[in-house]
């Protein structure tokens, strides 16, 4: 999964290409992050990502059939192209989301049942002389690169079983629009909409059977991680304040 504001040179891992190719690794600067406010979570991180982050459902497109999809994201700014999760180099939370975990990797889907495995090209920690190899000397994929396929089907699974879960939101028209409105100090307004969240007065009215049911898939478990998530907006606005020199913070609410 390609994210342009991550990934800004995704150049497919070539045996011939990338023969000498080392990588600086694990990512220490995470400033390459800098510009996402929001980034893909799958299902199976909700536990975690619930802890540190607002879990929301977004729009995502429509399928090749015409359908409506839907993914859930992890908030990271109120603002276009900052994130609030850096400190300078550092990612601020205890826990780092499966797509920059894998970083500076990441796939190129070339169809239903192929998908090609990129590196950022324009990554700072790509080298030819420091770093760990993509080959060995044989020409064969080293380690490294042998790990970070079995890891990227991983995400990949989780990514196809996390679409199945927006798909049942959307059946059963749980979803509906979210705002988060906050009052700045000096009186300033500022909002952030565009996502989705659970209804629960929608849930709570649907049968029985079907509750049942949620609960044996386990989306009931991500419906009320999502929930909790969105107390992590209040930690939000106090970066926000904190990062651009405003005042101490004021007043802030969410309206859902």
């Amino acid at each position: 999964m390609i994210n342009q504001l991550l990934h800004r040179q995704p150049v497919p891992v070539d045996r011939a290409q990338h023969r000498q190719t080392r990588l600086q690794i694990p990512v220490k600067d995470w400033g390459v992050s800098s510009r996402l406010n929001s980034l893909f979570v799958a299902a199976s991180e909700f536990g975690d990502a619930c802890r540190e982050f607002p879990v929301v459902f977004i729009r995502a497109g429509t399928a090749e059939d015409g359908s409506q999809q839907i993914a859930p994201i992890a908030v990271l700014g109120l603002t276009q192209e900052d994130n609030l999760y850096l400190d300078g180099p550092k990612w601020r939370a205890r826990y780092l989301p499966a797509l920059l975990r894998i970083y500076p990797f990441c796939i190129a889907r070339l169809d239903d049942e192929r998908f090609a495995i990129c590196i950022d090209g324009a990554w700072n920690g790509v080298s030819t002389t420091e770093g760990e190899p993509l080959f060995n000397d044989d020409g064969e994929p080293a380690p490294l690169m042998t790990q970070v396929q079995q890891d990227l089907e991983v995400i990949e699974a989780e990514v196809q079983r996390t679409r199945l879960v927006g798909q049942r939101l959307l059946e059963l028209d749980l979803l509906r629009d979210m705002r988060f409105d906050a009052t700045l100090p000096g009186g300033a307004n500022h909002s952030v909409d565009g996502f989705l969240t659970v209804d629960e007065a929608k849930l709570k009215a649907l049968p029985d059977a079907t509750l049942a049911e949620m609960h044996r898939q386990g989306l009931l478990g991500l419906i009320h991680a999502h929930w909790i998530s969105l107390g992590n907006m209040g930690r939000l606005l106090e970066w926000h304040i904190e990062r651009h020199a405003v005042v101490p913070p004021g007043a802030a609410n969410t309206a859902v």
